[in-house]
């Protein structure tokens, strides 16, 4: 009580106060329970002057004891039991939890969990003394520190303005009719025709059923009302849950009506498992293991071999590099990812793998767009097409090394304004951006290459894929087949022999082609292999970006660095709930993009230009409030 009249009378209280008592209450006392009455009593009269140090901005935070080690107590100390502790704190609890003063439930936790080390029974030992002042520095420090763990041990963010204003567009457009008059939404990458845009009730709908999602992603990771937890990495964790996903995965397998050496269903399904490797690698933590982390970088770089295959293949037989095709494909891979970033007050970088698929697609567009236009059909009888297309690789190649040479070059470029927003972290730094460039900046030529290299395979019937039989003949299938599990078991040798993850990284650019086109070949030698494909697989693989994004802030937690825990005490079943609204949440978005890509990109290129400027005239304010222009 004398301190707290100190403190109450200063000008110049302290910013934060840790108290407790119990201990000698009780040794004093000789351990009798009428002590615990007087308790209370005093802690009563506590109250006004912590409620007015809270006033004066002091954070009192009023410790609950730990319990003793009651084999090591000294004969002086006997007195001190568990069961006394527990009235005591209770004590507390019932009265200090209408005031102004914070309970420190994490002490008692942690002194629980490592009572057996305490000294004498008492005194919290070394290793837990730590945890419980960086839970201190934490909580003081955390607010005033610019963190990549967007929640932790930190205040709630303040709302942005543009949060505001989007969140009350929403809400109005909630009023007048049901969410659940749900409308079939066409596949954008079939020829069906695109929604009609006079259908505003599906517009309104659908950014409606987008905003909810983002409150549920918001309260998920931007406030504390649900439990983060730490990752534990162990082999059983890691594998079990691979095991099951592949076992699953064979279960659903289907016939397809595609022969096609990576036919749509197939890519669909190699995405597909591809991401659920990679989210089972991000929630089990399993980073750390180096082996592990380079086979999930080649998962990550399959993507871009697969971006720049799919993209050649299509512009190649097509010959469409419109902008219509171009701002179509940009908002399918940005919708979501600038979505985020208005809402969870994140910069764009923080969700690398959009901006890493948007990037490298607008170099495959460039290639295309250059002149000369270079398509199947421009090069059926005119062989200097693909003297042209020669060149054309070899620009390609020379300005990305070109980059890779000098990192000050490579920096000068991206941080030079206004675009350098797009490539920076919260701490203005571009490494992280480099890093990931640098690391897959050969993947999309590999993947147009294996485009190139198959259509003139198909050209001059090099190989047969326009039926259910097997590429190659029964000897040169089996060479392939001896061929393809080298290439594989040549990367995982190197990634055994690098003795850390810069010497495997510097490498990986130079050699990551070799799994991927030797998977490839495992999958489609067999025409029973090549014509059958997982729907399990392909079902995820539709909705892989949407995976990739949603799972930063509702299926793990603290912008990656924990998991959600909606239910505490239930790892298992809390993982089950948090998994099941997270797939969920991740399909609506899919199909919400879908829907408003017609709305976005209209078929007209004026229309297109027309809707890129408001959403300029909409970005700039906000780039402006965050300085991206000075």
């Amino acid at each position: 009580m004398r301190f707290f009249r100190v403190w109450e009378a200063s000008k110049d209280p302290p910013s934060v106060i840790v108290v407790g008592s119990a201990l000698w209450s009780i040794i004093n006392s000789n351990g009798s329970k009428e002590s615990v009455e007087q308790y209370k009593i005093n802690l009563t009269r506590l109250v006004q002057p912590i409620d007015r140090l809270y006033e004066k901005k002091s954070r009192i935070l009023w410790t609950i004891q730990a319990p003793v080690n009651q084999d090591k107590l000294v004969a002086d100390k006997a007195a001190v039991k568990n069961n006394l502790l527990d009235l005591y704190n209770n004590a507390a609890i019932e009265i200090l939890s209408d005031s102004k003063a914070n309970l420190w439930w994490s002490i008692r936790l942690i002194g629980q969990g490592m009572v057996l080390e305490s000294p004498d029974g008492i005194h919290l030992a070394e290793r837990p003394l730590k945890h419980c002042t960086q839970i201190l520095l934490n909580m003081y420090c955390n607010d005033y520190m610019n963190f990549n763990d967007g929640t932790c041990c930190s205040s709630m963010e303040s709302v942005l303005t543009a949060n505001c204003m989007g969140l009350y567009r929403f809400i109005i457009k909630l009023r007048g009719r049901p969410l659940h008059d749900y409308q079939l939404v066409p596949d954008v990458e079939s020829d069906a025709p695109l929604v009609s845009t006079q259908n505003y009730y599906l517009l309104f709908t659908s950014l409606t059923k987008m905003s909810i999602i983002m409150a549920y992603f918001f309260i998920c990771d931007r406030t504390n009302f649900f439990m983060k937890e730490n990752k534990y990495y162990s082999e059983f964790s890691f594998w079990l849950p691979i095991g099951y996903v592949m076992v699953l995965g064979l279960f659903f397998t289907e016939d397809s009506k595609l022969t096609k050496i990576l036919h749509r269903d197939q890519l669909n399904e190699c995405k597909g498992w591809m991401q659920l490797v990679i989210l089972v690698y991000h929630v089990t933590g399993a980073s750390r293991i180096l082996i592990i982390k380079m086979h999930i970088k080649v998962l990550i770089s399959s993507y871009l071999f697969l971006l720049g295959y799919e993209q050649f293949s299509y512009v190649w037989h097509r010959g469409d590099i419109s902008i219509v095709s171009l701002f179509r494909n940009l908002f399918k891979l940005n919708f979501m990812t600038v979505t985020l970033c208005l809402c969870m007050n994140r910069p764009y970088q923080f969700y690398y793998f959009g901006p890493l698929l948007s990037f490298w697609y607008l170099m495959i567009y460039c290639f295309f767009a250059f002149p000369p236009h270079i398509t199947a059909q421009t090069s059926e009888n005119n062989l200097k097409q693909f003297f042209y297309l020669l060149i054309k690789f070899v620009c390609l190649f020379s300005i990305i090394t070109i980059l890779f040479m000098s990192e000050v070059f490579f920096e000068k470029i991206f941080v030079t304004r206004p675009w350098k927003a797009l490539f920076v972290t919260t701490d203005d730094d571009i490494h992280e951006w480099w890093f990931r460039w640098k690391l897959d900046r050969y993947s999309i030529i590999y993947g147009m290459c294996f485009s190139l290299l198959l259509t003139v395979g198909q050209k001059y019937n090099i190989f047969d894929d326009n039926n259910h039989s097997n590429l190659f003949s029964k000897g040169m299938a089996l060479s392939a087949t001896l061929a393809a599990f080298l290439g594989l078991g040549t990367y995982t040798t190197i990634t055994f022999l690098c003795r850390n993850e810069l010497e495997c990284s510097e490498i990986h650019s130079y050699v990551v082609f070799i799994p991927i086109v030797s998977y490839i070949f495992l999958r489609n030698i067999s025409g029973m292999l090549r014509t059958r494909y997982s729907s399990f697989f392909a079902w995820f693989g539709e909705i892989h970006l949407e995976l990739f994004l949603s799972q930063y802030h509702i299926w793990l937690a603290a912008d990656t660095h924990g998991v959600l825990v909606l239910i505490p005490g239930f790892p298992v079943l809390n993982l089950i709930i948090t998994t099941f609204l997270f797939v969920c949440a991740s399909h609506e978005i899919h199909q919400v993009t879908n829907t408003l890509l017609p709305y976005a990109v209209p078929s007209e290129w004026k229309h297109v230009l027309r809707n890129f400027i408001l959403f300029l005239a909409i970005l700039v304010p906000i780039g402006i409030n965050d300085g991206m222009f000075y």
